[in-house]
């Protein structure tokens, strides 16, 4: 198995769409990567990738909205295809397992909470992360950084 993580911002609203009575939320998500090129100039390389998240758990299609920063895993797969004037093009198309909302470019009222996670089935090897226990907090509640 292949998986695929992205971190980037949405290119558009998202599109809820029904095919043969499942619901597939449909959207971009652009990853700018910034690297020097030879002659010591900076240069920035995007790249695009077409998101396809199968989910009966459509409530979080209102909160992908162009410019929302997203953390998108799942399997990703190349389609390949022919252009108008005759030329080989591919695409990245990634299937969603999870999303997580990051934030947004302009913070606006009604978005989603920030880190706010969506995940279509359970995953069954989630990454183990080390969390402390209720006893264990020595920071007060109201100075976490979310």
């Amino acid at each position: 198995m292949i998986k695929l993580q992205v971190i980037g911002n949405l290119g558009k609203d998202a599109i809820v769409n029904n095919v043969n009575g499942k619901n597939v939320i449909n959207f971009t998500v652009a990853h700018t990567e910034r690297f020097k090129d030879a002659q010591g100039v900076q240069k920035d390389r995007t790249t695009w990738v077409d998101c396809a998240y199968w989910t009966d758990r459509t409530a979080i299609a209102p909160y992908l909205k162009k410019g929302t920063q997203v953390f998108v895993e799942g399997q990703p797969d190349v389609r390949t295809y022919q252009t108008q004037d005759g030329r080989q093009g591919a695409s990245l198309t990634l299937r969603i397992a999870s999303v997580q909302l990051l934030g947004s470019k302009n913070n606006e009222g009604g978005a989603a909470p920030a880190n706010t996670n969506y995940q279509s089935a359970p995953v069954a090897a989630q990454s183990a992360q080390s969390v402390p226990a209720a006893g264990e907090l020595t920071e007060p509640l109201d100075d976490l950084p979310f």
